[in-house]
């Protein structure tokens, strides 16, 4: 009798390794799949895999079953939260070559968020400046989402805040140093972000004075229209009528 030929099974397994499960009874509800895959990373250049990592975590954390840890159901899920080029990059990797959650973000973050870009944010964050035109509210705004978007910038929220202050034009440096009644920087960090918190929240506009400028002379305009009007009106009244 001929042998049977079998497919080698070497090399076969998922990448990640999910610990045994203690629990009689453990079932994961389709509906937080559906949350899990809602929120797909697919690799495209605006994903952000910190942002991605938060929000599996927040779903995840509504997860509470006896003798099953928090990481074992982020294990169970997190390949379903993964679409396009990610999801081929975790197919792609060794088996078991993830062995912990820690383990995991590390690997998935390095993949999708390298070195280089972390250094290209981390210049953008040194050398930011408040654009011509642009509000106090919405540089501080811009400046924020840098930051978010390289949570692991490694700088110091004083040394934040002398960046922000730095790269604003001296109108708003002077609006910051008047409502910190005298030198802004000389404030500890939590002053500081109040100052700025508060300042961001007030809603100017810069086009008001143009408004008031132009709604001003309209009024004029009118006065002078109806003025003309009455004066020509009286020197109808005033002119000979001629004979026929």
């Amino acid at each position: 009798m001929e042998e049977l030929l079998q497919a080698p099974t070497d090399g076969v397994g998922d990448a990640i390794i999910v610990p045994p499960i203690l629990a009689n009874q453990f079932e994961l509800k389709i509906i937080l799949l559906n949350l899990v895959t809602a929120i797909a990373f697919h690799d495209f250049e605006n994903n952000d895999p910190h942002s991605h990592i938060r929000r599996f975590t927040k779903i995840t954390q509504t997860v509470i079953l006896n003798n099953v840890s928090s990481d074992v159901v982020k294990l169970l899920l997190f390949s379903f939260s993964l679409k396009g080029a990610a999801r081929t990059w975790l197919e792609k990797e060794p088996p078991n070559y993830i062995t912990t959650w820690n383990d995991l973000v590390s690997k998935f973050v390095n993949r999708f968020f390298p070195p280089s870009k972390t250094t290209n944010l981390r210049n953008e964050i040194t050398r930011f400046q408040q654009r011509f035109g642009e509000t106090f509210a919405e540089a501080w705004d811009g400046f924020k989402d840098l930051l978010n978007k390289c949570p692991h910038h490694g700088f110091s929220p004083l040394h934040q805040i002398d960046t922000f202050y730095t790269s604003l034009n001296q109108y708003e440096q002077d609006s910051l140093n008047s409502a910190a009644n005298g030198n802004f920087l000389t404030k500890n960090t939590q002053e500081a972000l109040t100052i700025i918190e508060n300042k961001s929240k007030v809603q100017t506009s810069r086009n008001k004075p143009q408004v008031a400028s132009a709604s001003g002379s309209s009024t004029q305009d009118a006065h002078i229209t109806s003025l003309t009007k009455q004066v020509e009106a009286l020197l109808s009244l005033h002119r000979p009528v001629n004979s026929i």
